[in-house]
């Protein structure tokens, strides 16, 4: 189990347990609709159970395509950081998500802060991206905290809920 302390939270491996906590978290609107199409509004404990099933295969692997980790706060399972569509030794796609109740707080900056530091060591990666939707300045700030630089817009670069949106490009490289 990987696990990454700080002052306020702990970022670890998922559990099959934490199910009943993301989908709380998750299934939310204000959560929700600044996620990929591929997490299901409502988001119910079958959908968490599935994904960490999911995830945890690929932990397994020797070379895994995507590697998670959950943000924890008083044993609660708050937020996640993943690291998608992974190349080692060159590139990564990074996804993050917070609970509604947490916004603000200056929680999710240092989250990915830590999260992209062990990411870049453990995958000997150069370049770390990220997309938010236009409409997601949150995530945006976020990115711009911890270094990220503006890419650029991927116009209608996303397709959620039937409607495209434009996708803000944000990255880091080293």
């Amino acid at each position: 189990m990987e696990i990454i302390k700080t002052k306020r939270f702990v970022l670890r491996t998922p559990k099959m347990s934490d199910a009943k906590d993301v989908a709380k978290n998750i299934n939310n609107k204000n959560v929700s609709r600044n996620l990929s199409s591929a997490v299901s509004f409502p988001y119910v404990p079958k959908d968490a159970k599935q994904y960490i099933g999911k995830v945890l295969k690929e932990l397994k692997e020797e070379r895994p395509s995507s590697f998670i980790l959950y943000i924890e706060i008083e044993g609660e399972v708050v937020g996640s950081i993943g690291a998608h569509h992974i190349e080692q030794g060159h590139k990564a796609e990074m996804g993050f998500w917070l609970a509604e109740q947490h916004w603000g707080k200056g929680i999710m900056p240092e989250a990915v802060e830590a999260f992209m530091k062990h990411v870049f060591k453990k995958f000997k990666l150069k370049r770390i991206f990220a997309k938010a939707y236009a409409h997601n300045k949150g995530s945006m700030r976020v990115m711009e905290k911890v270094g990220m630089e503006f890419e650029g817009i991927e116009k209608k670069g996303a397709l959620k809920d039937g409607k495209y949106l434009d996708c803000y490009v944000y990255a880091k490289v080293k």
